[in-house]
């Protein structure tokens, strides 16, 4: 139940009839205050400008023009033409009722595009560190609430696994299986790829055989290949622990690396240069974009192929748009990566543009995200100041979640209790970053993501096992609970109303790849709760009373459970 898009549709169609043009915007808002009532139209102003016209005369004139509906109570004019909207306490418990029955908590389900959905890019050789999991996590969560609204979601993994170092790898591999190394000795990336770079600069025989092995591997040579798969499925297999341990929805199946479009590579550069588009310069083949000026003022050119016949990253993407509208017959591609990457993103969707390869209906769009900050303000390191590694800062989420639930007094099992820990250090490390506007800098702070106050991931875990310990204590069955549900106190009306607002929440993260925004729904959702439970008696209310308050509970522990999951974090049913 979209209840902004509803209303947004009933003004604009209001104001239409009143005069205004077919592409006019109502402007539908939730209201900050109760007094204005539950939503306002403040797209009045802007169209009886349009139109010449009397603001609030106009306001009344589009008030008029509305038929009466179940869903309103009442209209009223505010300030220089506003239009508050008061919803109908009825219409709102009949709502409600229905959500608490629906599998899908109300929402109704519409969309049906296919979004291919580009997240986590990992490189080959090499071990997850903090800077894959605001990508990870921020697309994971964007995916789920797209796929939730019922859209095709393909999850693209664009895993680094191709380019020159990759001879280098092959070498060393070669050789430490010649030397019969163990298993576990590749399972150490970070030591398996510093090894090979050394043996690279100090060993010429060496190094002579890695570049070899880089013109076969391109050429397509079995061994080379197979070789090289083997570096690709030990790398993943590492990566897929990581992903199983932060709950993130990609598998191996997700894998679609830079080496997919290598056979596009030569035709899309060779149409580029008969297009006119790409000119040679310097010997390199570059396309000028006269929508960006390089520092002289001049028009900047992109390289899409080196002097020596290589293809970059540009042309990469260039292939991989083309690859998602043409083979996948995606709507929409989202691409996670930090906003350093923000004028490459635009300038190879521009140059995927001009060269007609996608239509304008098909969206491309960089979801660009800020850096992760250590307390001092500077990116997020060890001490000692090298790159943290994805597994040691998960790790060091469960000794710390393990410790502060240790310092609890709770009656858990052990088996309980490691469920709790688990979640709570998992859902921890999440939350700090999912709640934050995903365009910021924000700062990686142990203290405050763990605590049990405030918009953290213990906090909503805790509010939702509350929900469920009501139900628990009391030995009711949420699911015999019958009657209706009456809204006669504020409380009950304002938690009533923010429950059908869930939709809304889940509706922008997956327009705009906000997932703070259903955050920060979930957080107030969990506040506007514990001001119900404070000032509405459930269980010793007569029995009437007694049953509606403990549907809006029982609605507000699903939407709690649903809107977590949403975000790819577990609740536990005690803590």
């Amino acid at each position: 139940m979209n209840i902004q898009h509803i209303l947004s549709e009933k003004i604009k169609q209001a104001m239409i009839s009143s005069g205004a043009e077919q592409n006019v915007e109502a402007l539908v808002r939730q209201s900050g205050k109760p007094q204005f009532g539950d939503y306002q139209a403040n797209g009045i102003m802007g169209a009886a400008k349009k139109l010449g016209l009397n603001p609030r005369e106009f306001a009344q004139k589009v008030v008029d023009n509305i038929d009466s509906d179940p869903l309103i109570e009442k209209l009223e004019i505010a300030g220089p033409g506003f239009i508050n909207i008061f919803l109908n306490p009825v219409w709102l418990s009949e709502q409600v009722k229905n959500a608490l029955h629906d599998q899908k908590l109300g929402i109704s389900i519409k969309q049906q595009q296919t979004v291919v959905v580009d997240y986590s890019s990992p490189n080959v050789a090499k071990e997850m560190h903090v800077g894959h999991l605001r990508s990870t996590i921020i697309g994971d969560g964007v995916v789920r609430a797209l796929e939730f609204l019922g859209n095709k979601v393909i999850r693209a993994n664009h895993v680094g696994d191709w380019g020159t170092q990759f001879g280098m790898l092959i070498a060393y591999l070669e050789k430490m299986e010649n030397e019969n190394a163990s298993e576990m000795e590749l399972s150490d990336l970070e030591a398996f790829y510093r090894e090979a770079k050394a043996h690279y600069d100090n060993d010429p025989v060496f190094a002579e055989k890695a570049r070899n092995y880089v013109v076969k591997l391109q050429g397509g040579d079995e061994y080379c290949r197979t070789m090289w798969k083997k570096l690709v499925d030990i790398t993943m297999q590492q990566n897929q622990r990581n992903y199983e341990r932060l709950n993130v929805t990609l598998t191996e199946k997700d894998v679609m690396g830079e080496s997919l479009y290598n056979p596009m590579l030569p035709g899309i550069v060779a149409d580029l240069k008969a297009k006119g588009l790409a000119v040679e310069d310097d010997g390199a083949l570059v396309v000028f974009l006269e929508e960006f000026k390089n520092k002289d003022g001049d028009p900047m050119g992109v390289i899409v192929q080196k002097k020596d016949g290589g293809f970059l990253y540009t042309t990469t993407d260039i292939a991989a748009a083309k690859y998602r509208y043409e083979t996948l017959k995606a709507d929409r591609a989202l691409v996670f990566s930090d906003t350093r990457q923000s004028q490459h993103m635009q300038q190879a969707w521009l140059i995927t543009r001009k060269a007609g390869y996608v239509p304008d209906s098909f969206s491309l769009e960089h979801q660009n995200f800020g850096m992760m900050l250590g307390k001092d303000g500077k990116p997020f390191k060890t001490r000692t100041g090298g790159t943290v590694k994805l597994a040691d800062l998960l790790d060091e989420a469960v000794e710390r979640a393990d410790k502060l639930i240790a310092e609890k007094n709770t009656n858990l099992t052990d088996a309980e209790k490691q469920a709790v820990v688990e979640a709570v250090a998992i859902g921890a490390v999440k939350y700090s970053d999912l709640s934050k506007n995903r365009t910021t800098d924000y700062v990686f702070d142990w203290d405050n993501m763990l605590s049990f106050e405030g918009n953290t991931a213990p906090y909503m875990q805790y509010a939702y096992t509350r929900i469920h310990s009501i139900f628990s204590k009391s030995g009711i069955d949420p699911d015999t609970l019958k009657g209706p549900i009456n809204l006669t106190e504020d409380k009950e009306r304002t938690l009533a109303l923010k429950l059908l607002q869930f939709e809304e929440s889940v509706t922008v993260v997956a327009k705009d790849g906000t997932p703070h925004v259903l955050c920060q729904y979930l957080y107030e959702l969990a506040g506007i709760f514990s001001s119900f439970y404070e000032a509405c008696p459930i269980l010793n209310a007569e029995e009437e009373v007694k049953q509606s308050r403990l549907q809006l509970a029982s609605l507000t522990a699903k939407t709690l459970k649903q809107g977590l999951e949403l975000l790819g974090i577990k609740t536990v049913e005690k803590m």
